[in-house]
């Protein structure tokens, strides 16, 4: 077997799971049927997924997006294994979501992903620190705005679906940069180890990733860096430069950036501490 399902948590209309993937590039594509609405979000490794509404390649931060029913397929000739926090819906959960969502219509989702978007690295960094901590009471909620947050941004009509060759070489770039988020990457080697120029290569995984290599690069850092705030008491420092961050000020520059907040009052706001945040400092 090459999948593992585990509920984390489930609840009227709503269940939750840890979804391990072990497939390769000599596993068969396997096609299933979604039940009820789906939005996944992935946390480790890339795959191909296939639906009605199209062909995308995910990868860590993306979610992706299923309408009950609709049978799909997912591959992994582009390298092995995934993770997933699995969320589905039943379709009476989701309509009232879209009645409570201004300016939505549609209860289908007409894309087969969100790419990994700064405005939910928090959610999703909140997410997984909440499956690696058991925190069973929290995946109700956050599977509230995780769906609201798919309902809102998953709607739009997807784009022209990238060649299978495209989506190989940005998800051997994807995997480079996650086994060296700590390592400084250059953009002209990523584009070598493809056989393209560079300036073809950041076209081809901005349209694949939904986002460029180097923001996927500091998505990476930064959600790494999140989910040890949250689980553990190492110092900030030491987070940031094992995060791949040279200095503490620009970690936290773009941790407060992204995340709307200093890595201190996070830290500090997500156990409830009422303690003075040191670690600040003033946004450039």
């Amino acid at each position: 077997m090459t999948t593992s399902v585990h509920t984390l948590a489930s609840g009227k209309g709503w269940r939750v799971s840890d979804v391990v993937c072990t497939a390769g590039a000599a596993d068969r594509p396997f096609e299933e049927q979604h039940r009820n609405f789906c939005v996944a979000a992935v946390t480790n490794g890339t795959f191909r997924y296939s639906a009605r509404q199209g062909t995308a390649m995910l990868t860590p931060g993306a979610l992706l997006l299923g309408n009950p029913g609709t049978c799909y397929e997912c591959g992994h000739e582009h390298g092995a294994g995934d993770r997933c926090i699995s969320y589905h819906f039943s379709p009476a959960y989701m309509e009232q979501i879209v009645a409570d969502t201004p300016g939505t219509k549609k209860l289908a989702f007409e894309t087969p992903r969100l790419p990994p978007l700064s405005s939910l690295a928090p959610l999703l960094a909140e997410a997984e620190a909440a499956r690696e901590m058991a925190e069973i009471e929290a995946f109700e909620e956050l599977g509230l705005r995780i769906a609201g947050a798919a309902v809102a941004s998953g709607i739009t009509p997807a784009a022209q679906a990238p060649s299978r060759r495209d989506q190989k070489r940005v998800a051997e770039a994807v995997r480079r940069i996650e086994l060296n988020a700590d390592r400084p990457v250059s953009l002209a080697e990523l584009a070598s180890e493809t056989a393209t120029s560079p300036y073809h290569f950041l076209r081809t995984f901005r349209h694949v990733a939904g986002m460029t290599p180097y923001q996927f690069l500091l998505k990476t850092r930064l959600h790494r860096a999140a989910v040890r705030l949250r689980m553990s008491d190492e110092a900030i420092s030491t987070i940031a430069f094992e995060a791949g961050f040279n200095d503490l000020s620009t970690f936290n520059r773009r941790f407060r950036r992204v995340m709307g907040e200093t890595p201190g009052a996070y830290r500090l706001r997500q156990r409830g501490d009422k303690a003075p945040d040191t670690s600040a400092v003033p946004v450039l």
